[in-house]
């Protein structure tokens, strides 16, 4: 053979070899480009089913682009001098493929693809473990088989060999039954034998590797899907009882929606101003009314145009707060009153639920009352002995009474204090002894001395005076010390304590002496009178002595 064809079918063996290679790579690019593409879709695209839901069985039909990519015997040729054909690319095809699915990852697929056209035909039969990726609406997948190959050239018999077939693709949901096979693309690889049309010495013509490229589009059913769950939403209050004016906060959990949509949380109440915030809200109970209120929550996926919401309610009770009266103590101070003398009245209101109260409606048995607040004072002016009731009653904001009382006790008037009395008075008329206490006087001084022993704690106040024309001195106070001595030492023996007796002057102006009583108690309080000093001033006797002589001087010797 001429040299120069030698390297031309060498070179044009190469081409055929690397043609499969080049293709490949042509097809992987296509499949970067779709699966943006795809990407793109399913970010924009409302979605059938969720990414959890997967089909037990799903079955490809579709057609199917074949590039054999490899070179046989040429037929018509002797197999000492064998001539190679590259096989050309086969456009009419279909492909199918059954799938069961283990889990929403894993399956195993059964598939089978056949080209056709008028130099021959290749068919695969295939089985292995296919890995999907589900997402919303749009899924990729990438399978790995074990394959049949079964090669028919017009003019050779038919070759049969094993294979593999690796490859992936994009499925786009239609429904949830259906979805579009955008493209699968996959690497054929089949190793055959000519061995009938060729001698060992042809080499890669008598064992050719065929490393070929095919691709899918077509239509994808989905079977047996677990039945559809229904979105629910339960509600959920903490705390469910709450005194008026605590919050109550709400949360809303949903269920059977997609994970991967933000779904969207209305809020109501007929009880109760509501502030949300996604799944939670609060409930301000200020100024609601004591009784049983319910919070609902409806929740809604934007995305989904079926089984999208859900609501749900919760119920809580709002509490008023309890109604307990005001209590209310009250005093008085003084207690014990003299009729005339007031009193103030205070009375301490409180309430156990503390609410404001005010003090009012002062009320008295007796006497007069005048208050403001929690304060007054009784007027006991004219008032009898004996107790006087005072009342006040106590109200809160919300109308709810309480009374309270307090005793003031008017005493009986205790008896005027003693006063000394003038019990009786002596004249002294004697001229030329104006001291003298005479019969007369000693008849006043015996009744006198008579009222001291009946009355043994009583004093006696003896006031002596005189008349401005009498010259003597002393003359009052001798008068008043006369008379004491009469009743503790005199002739008629009285023998009253002289301790008992208080000898006074007196500015009268007569010439008397008065006698005071002074009771236990009282005190002498008369004006114009003055105490005698005993001391300077002695009784003077009714005979009194003879002055004594002046001893004779001695005769001159």
């Amino acid at each position: 053979m001429d040299p120069k064809t030698v390297k031309f079918r060498e070179a044009y063996m190469s081409l055929c070899r690397n043609a499969g290679r080049v293709l490949t790579f042509a097809f992987s690019l296509i499949l970067l480009l779709c699966l943006q593409a795809g990407t793109s879709l399913a970010q924009n695209t409302s979605n059938t089913t969720s990414s959890d839901e997967y089909p037990k069985v799903d079955w490809f039909i579709g057609y199917q682009w074949l590039h054999p990519g490899g070179t046989i015997p040429a037929p018509g040729h002797s197999p000492l001098a064998p001539v190679g054909m590259k096989l050309q690319d086969i456009p009419q095809g279909v492909g199918s493929s059954l799938t069961y699915n283990f889990n929403k990852f894993f399956g195993l697929e059964g598939d089978y693809g056949g080209n056709w056209n008028k130099f021959g035909n290749e068919s695969t039969a295939s089985i292995g473990p296919r890995l999907m990726l589900r997402g919303d609406g749009v899924n990729f997948f990438a399978h790995t088989l074990l394959s049949y190959n079964r090669l028919t050239v017009r003019g050779l018999d038919p070759s049969n060999g094993i294979g593999a077939i690796l490859g992936g693709g994009m499925d786009i949901g239609i429904w949830k039954h259906l979805s579009l096979r955008l493209f699968e693309a996959d690497y054929v690889v089949a190793r055959h034998n000519f061995a009938s049309v060729t001698t060992p010495a042809a080499g890669s013509l008598r064992r050719p590797t065929l490393e070929g490229v095919r691709l899918r589009s077509g239509l994808l059913f989905n079977f047996g899907y677990p039945p559809t769950a229904v979105p629910a939403a339960s509600c959920s209050v903490q705390p469910s009882e709450v005194m008026v004016g605590e919050p109550v906060t709400a949360t809303a959990t949903g269920t059977n929606f997609n994970p991967k949509h933000t779904l969207n949380y209305t809020w109501m109440s007929n009880g109760g101003k509501v502030t949300s915030k996604d799944n939670t809200a609060t409930i301000d109970t200020n100024g609601v009314a004591g009784g049983s209120y319910t919070v609902t929550s409806h929740i809604t996926d934007p995305k989904m145009k079926k089984n999208g919401e859900a609501s749900c309610t919760a119920n809580f009770t709002v509490k008023e707060p309890p109604k307990n009266p005001p209590t209310m103590s009250c005093s008085a101070n003084p207690t014990n009153v003299q009729a005339g003398t007031p009193a103030t009245i205070t009375c301490t209101c409180t309430s156990p639920d503390n609410v404001p109260v005010t003090v009012s409606n002062w009320t008295a048995s007796a006497g007069s009352i005048s208050g403001s607040g929690n304060t007054a004072t009784l007027d006991t002016t004219g008032a009898s002995a004996g107790p006087i009731t005072v009342n006040a009653s106590c109200a809160d904001s919300r109308g709810l009474n309480a009374p309270g009382s307090t005793t003031v006790t008017i005493e009986v008037p205790p008896p005027p204090p003693p006063q000394a009395s003038k019990l009786s008075s002596c004249d002294f008329p004697n001229e030329k002894k104006p001291w003298r206490v005479d019969n007369t006087c000693k008849a006043v001084l015996d009744d006198v001395a008579q009222r001291l022993q009946h009355d043994p704690d009583s004093k006696l106040v003896i006031v002596g005076n005189s008349d401005p024309s009498e010259k003597r001195k002393n003359l009052a106070a001798e008068r008043a010390v006369d008379s004491k001595f009469y009743l503790s030492g005199g002739e008629a023996k009285q023998a009253i304590d002289a301790s008992r007796i208080e000898t006074r002057t007196g500015a009268a102006g007569t010439k008397t002496a008065d006698y005071w009583i002074v009771p236990p108690g009282a005190t002498f309080s008369a004006e114009g009178t003055q105490p005698v000093d005993e001391n300077a001033v002695k009784p003077v006797p009714d005979h009194p002595a003879a002055a004594k002589k002046k001893p004779a001087k001695p005769k001159a010797q």
